[in-house]
């Protein structure tokens, strides 16, 4: 399970130091591809067979779920955690998300999340002063 918020900087070939804590858990291999609101999204590659697996289910006949499958799909890449524990974040994804120098790795449950860390400040705090109205929201879902 990940969970937590962690700091950390890309070096100039496009490096990043994963946490301590979940290194272990990306041992037998991950996918970093295109996530949702600018970041990118790190799985083990076991959650990355049961997402792909849903993802390829998807109706063809529906553009938004080629949409989505091709968002996810095609934007991702295998990565192997080195010797000291750092991946490498392949400069498209880099651009995608707009990262710097200054990263925060958040994790989110089954998947960890990767913010350039101005733009995660900045959702961060929309969310927060959010946060009543999407307490109510997920009410409706049973949350």
């Amino acid at each position: 399970m990940f969970i937590g918020e962690y700091s950390h900087n890309l070096d100039d070939k496009g490096r990043l130091a994963i946490p301590i804590k979940f290194r272990a858990e990306l041992k037998g291999g991950a996918v970093v591809t295109r996530g949702l609101d600018n970041c990118l999204f790190l799985y083990t590659r076991n959650e990355w067979e049961k997402l792909a697996e849903k993802l390829a289910a998807l109706p063809i006949s529906q553009s938004n779920s080629r949409a989505f499958a091709r968002l996810m799909l095609a934007g991702a890449m295998d990565v192997e955690v080195d010797k000291q524990g750092r991946v490498v974040l392949p400069e498209y994804l880099r651009v995608f998300a707009s990262l710097k120098k200054e990263v925060v790795v958040a994790g989110l449950y089954s998947r960890l999340e990767i913010w350039d860390e101005s733009k995660w400040k900045a959702y961060k705090t929309q969310t927060e002063a959010e946060s009543g109205e999407i307490a109510e929201r997920m009410a409706e879902l049973g949350i």
